[in-house]
């Protein structure tokens, strides 16, 4: 059986952006066009190493139809919400938490001794049939995520799904997903497997690399600032790779190495209505849960 190795259909930037009472961060996608990242909506690169840009935090607010999945690399997310919930994520802690039916919560950042405050945040969608479903909270400690290293000396840590026969801590997520924090070491070349049916994404956030293999001639549309520009040969520090269809994902390592998650989901292809922090799939559903919200009735 022939594997085949997936494109690369677009490479963009990180974009800063200013979020919650005021957290400056980098998003790499969201609100823009759902079904090249479908089942995912966005993802956010809160890393920062100055404490005035996040102390003010991500205050309450609500969700609903969607599952957060907050990836921490260091400093602390303490999280509280409306059903009582309450903890502290630290460096390699990772919380899954789907908002269901509606929640309201909030996120305080605190960096580490040296005052950074380092990590990502990935939105699923929720089909239409579990939109309402009861909220929940999966916490996993750095301790619990497994980690494989090959005798290239890549390693790759398994947050969620299968690879190289170890699985990772989260269960029961409705998009089937895969989220991976993979290292490959400077000058090696990596082959990576991702179900064919899936869709799938890198975020570099160390070093660099080729995610193209060197036969593949195929124009490649990039959203580097101003006008679109032949893809760069390397990807690096807040770079975006959309991959197309294919089995497999190749990876080159730069001169440093180069470290970035690799996440890839089952397509939900349905409607997506999309206010805020609320993912609904008309807009009648999205006018009701804005309706609740404001009369008090949103939790359920």
């Amino acid at each position: 059986m022939t594997m085949s190795i997936r494109p690369v259909r677009k490479v963009s930037l990180s974009q800063p952006t200013l979020e919650g009472a005021g957290v400056h961060l980098r998003r790499a996608f969201g609100f823009g066009r759902t079904e090249d990242f479908d089942p995912f909506l966005l993802l956010d690169d809160f890393r920062n190493d100055d404490p005035a840009a996040y102390r003010a935090g991500f205050p309450w607010h609500p969700h609903r139809g969607i599952e957060t999945i907050t990836y921490v690399l260091a400093g602390t997310v303490a999280h509280g919400d409306s059903l009582g919930n309450h903890g502290s994520l630290g460096a390699g802690d990772v919380q899954w938490m789907t908002a269901g039916s509606g929640i309201v919560h909030q996120e305080m950042p605190a960096g580490d001794a040296q005052g950074r405050m380092h990590g990502f945040q990935l939105w699923a969608n929720l089909p239409a049939k579990h939109k309402m479903t009861t909220p929940r909270y999966q916490d996993m400690q750095a301790k619990d995520i497994p980690v494989v290293t090959d005798d290239d000396g890549t390693s790759v840590r398994i947050i969620i799904g299968e690879f190289w026969g170890k699985r990772g801590p989260v269960e029961g997520i409705a998009a089937d997903p895969r989220y991976l924090d993979v290292y490959v070491p400077p000058g090696v070349k990596k082959t990576l497997k991702v179900d064919t049916r899936q869709q799938a994404f890198a975020y570099v956030f160390e070093g660099e690399g080729a995610f193209r293999d060197a036969s593949d001639p195929q124009p490649v549309q990039t959203e580097f600032a101003g006008a679109p520009q032949a893809i760069p040969s390397m990807s690096a520090n807040r770079s975006l790779i959309l991959f197309g269809s294919g089995d497999e994902v190749v990876v080159r390592a730069g001169d440093q190495g180069v470290r970035f998650i690799l996440v890839s989901g089952k397509p939900l292809q349905e409607p997506v209505a999309w206010q805020g922090p609320i993912v609904m799939n008309t807009q009648e559903e999205l006018r009701q849960a804005f309706a609740e919200l404001h009369a008090g009735t949103f939790i359920k």
